[in-house]
């Protein structure tokens, strides 16, 4: 039995549905354990790419389980839409290869039109969220009144909760002149998606800990990105969820001592969507470079992303935060026409250099990022497939990050694509998985 935790080492949008993809070949079930649709996470074989909001990467793959853990907050209606989206393109939906947790809780209409209201109040300290109503459900689930995907399944208890949390929010709306909602007509719809979503509606706790007993493979998919974790990024502008390694345990019910590898996914460059503090942000030609190239536009919103240079200082206290055993590296390609690379090495905060990362927003946005530079290899590394295949100057920047942030990088993207991909022969991530290079 195996089991693989895919985290990003970054602002999130560092290509773990690609390296996800990959990697799902190589076990029997993936899950995810946090966020909700406004993940976006793509992947491209052959001719098709697919972009996956809330179902794991692996049901790409034929044959693999697809499990939705109760750690998410779920829109029916955005799930139930790309369910069809993925039949439209061929892919299988059925029960038996996607599992919904019955303890999952749900997102409502409500919950987007409380985010609208609660970004507009904070003014131009807003978070830049999705608007997708994550965090409102979140709030909801932490309050101990949310609606919960096994609710769907019992009209009774659907009916209670729903007109509790109507007038609960309603009053909240109210008080800022937005939309109200009506109880009955949110009823009859989230009655509609319980009777079509129950064919997948699981005990995924009780399945996967019958998978572990039964020594089957799982890889955790996560969402978002450590810099993103409520508690460990860069609070408030955050998601609400937690996206670091630990968040596999607690949102799927695998017992921690059964998490046997954690592998964090960082680009070659920093890209961050929304608010808050970015000190390696780049505000000239090379940002734009970078954006252009790299295609950084959000997969679920289609925001332009914000660029910068890597950040080394934030993904060492990734590693560090989530104990990662290897790294994958994307996008390296973005970067075979420049001819220098800039490398943020550390922060200097009021003539001071800082020793750990700081836990104030406030404090990042005045640090001045400490740089070292090295050449560009200007040669193209699109495609290719072979560690000996990489010009002498990419290799050199690799084995850099990795010794600036403590962890050996195992997997190296080339591309969008599958098969863009190299392995790392000899190296942590086949060793630890039993993969042949």
């Amino acid at each position: 039995m195996k089991t693989l935790i895919v985290v990003g080492a970054q602002w999130g949008d560092e290509g773990k549905g690609k390296i996800v993809d990959v990697l799902s070949e190589q076990f029997d079930i993936v899950a995810r354990y946090q966020g909700g649709h406004n993940a976006g996470h793509t992947v491209k074989v052959g001719d098709h790419t697919f972009v996956l909001h809330l179902i794991p990467s692996g049901i790409i793959h034929p044959g693999k389980v697809a499990v939705i853990g109760h750690g998410l907050v779920i829109d029916p209606a955005a799930l139930l839409r790309e369910m069809e989206d993925l039949r439209r393109l061929g892919i299988e939906v059925t029960p038996e290869r996607l599992r919904i947790s019955e303890r999952a809780h749900l997102i409502l209409p409500y919950h987007r039109a409380m985010e609208v209201v609660i970004e507009r109040q904070r003014g131009a300290r807003k978070v830049g969220t999705t608007m997708r109503g994550i965090g409102p459900a979140y709030v909801t689930k932490v309050g101990r009144h949310g609606i919960r995907v096994g609710d769907l399944l019992d009209p009774e208890r659907l009916r209670e909760k729903i007109e509790f949390n109507v007038a609960y929010a309603n009053r909240f709306l109210q008080a800022f002149d937005a939309e109200l909602f009506d109880a009955d007509t949110l009823y009859a719809s989230y009655g509609e998606y319980g009777r079509q979503l129950a064919p997948y509606v699981t005990d995924t706790i009780a399945y996967l800990q019958a998978a572990v007993a039964k020594g089957q493979s799982i890889l955790f998919e996560g969402a978002q990105g450590t810099m993103l974790d409520i508690d460990f990024g860069t609070y408030p502008y955050v998601t609400s969820s937690t996206a670091v390694a630990a968040g596999a345990a607690i949102g799927t019910g695998v017992p921690v001592k059964h998490l046997t590898a954690i592998l964090g996914v960082m680009k070659a460059y920093t890209t961050r969507v929304g608010g808050g503090p970015f000190p390696t942000e780049l505000h000239d030609d090379v940002g734009t470079l970078l954006r252009e190239r790299g295609v950084e536009f959000g997969a679920s919103t289609g925001r332009p992303r914000r660029c910068g240079w890597f950040d080394s200082f934030a993904v060492r206290y990734a590693v560090r935060v989530n104990g990662f055993d290897a790294l994958a590296l994307t996008k390296l390609d973005v970067l075979d026409v420049l001819d220098e690379i800039k490398i943020c090495i550390g922060y200097r905060y009021r003539g001071e250099r800082l020793s750990s990362y700081p836990f104030d927003a406030q404090v990042l946005e005045h640090c001045e990022p400490i740089y070292e530079s090295m050449p560009g290899w200007k040669t193209p590394t699109l495609g290719l497939t072979r560690l000996e295949e990489l010009p002498r100057r990419a290799r050199d920047y690799i084995d850099r990050l990795s010794e600036l942030v403590g962890c050996p990088i195992s997997l190296i993207s080339t591309g969008g694509r599958r098969r863009e991909t190299i392995l790392v022969p000899g190296s942590t991530l086949p060793r630890l998985l039993g993969m042949e290079p």
